[in-house]
């Protein structure tokens, strides 16, 4: 597996300590892959990326999203939605903790205001709007390879990529077992796409993570769609 000079001497400690008998050599790679996502998005203060999800039902897609996920820490996101709802804006929170909503198109007049657990934001995973960010994801992973895994862990590289993948307690549904792959880009060391199955291994979503873009600083008003409004959902400057 390829790290590349920082880190390697942290990750030939987990080594050594796994060769002796006490880490798995998987788990201390797992834990090391980890440790560097946890360390790169600490060092970002927004990003943005195109996001894809794909909801799967009897291993046929039934819903899929299409949409442009702007973040900034350490909580405020806006949503420029592609596919189903074509226009549609979404930014979280306001000033009473609430999501506000503005539609597309000949419907545009209309705002509503809405909790983050509305059913307008639901998936079938169970995921919160305000459950999201790249920071939750990152400590669910390692929830997933440490106290939560329930089967094998693995540990893959191609392409520049690396792979984790484990059966585990489900992110958002407690009581349900998921089998996850989780892939992250080495060059960022952020994740760029996540795919959950059951046990035996049949789809039930994925998430793409594309055009990865780090952001050091959205205009003032891009979080703002109730009144005037001059960005338009792309990455400032």
């Amino acid at each position: 597996m390829t790290w590349g000079r920082a880190g390697l001497a942290g990750l030939l400690l987990l080594v050594l300590a796994a060769n002796a008998g006490a880490v798995p050599r998987e788990e201390a790679e797992a834990a090391e892959i980890v440790a560097r996502m946890t360390a790169a998005y600490e060092m970002v203060a927004g990003y943005q990326t195109a996001t894809e999800t794909s909801e799967y039902r009897d291993d046929r897609i039934v819903a899929t999203r299409r949409f442009r996920y702007s973040f900034h820490k350490p909580d405020r996101l806006r949503i420029d939605m592609e596919t189903p709802h074509p226009g549609m804006r979404i930014v979280f929170p306001d000033e009473k903790g609430q999501a506000l909503v503005r539609f597309g198109g000949w419907m545009g007049f209309m705002k509503l205001r809405l909790a983050p657990d509305n059913s307008l934001f639901a998936t079938r995973a169970g995921q919160r709007l305000d459950q999201s960010d790249f920071g939750l994801l990152i400590r669910n992973i390692g929830r997933s390879i440490g106290e939560e895994r329930r089967g094998v862990l693995t540990v893959s590289e191609k392409d520049g990529r690396v792979q984790l993948e484990v059966v585990a307690t489900d992110h958002f549904l407690p009581d349900e077992v998921t089998r996850y792959r989780f892939v992250i880009d080495t060059a960022l060391w952020l994740p760029v796409a996540v795919t959950e199955s059951t046990p035996e291994g049949r789809l039930k979503r994925t998430v793409r993570f594309r055009d990865l873009t780090i952001v050091p600083a959205f205009p003032e008003d891009f979080f703002r769609i109730d009144e005037e409004e001059t960005a338009d959902g792309q990455s400032p400057g």
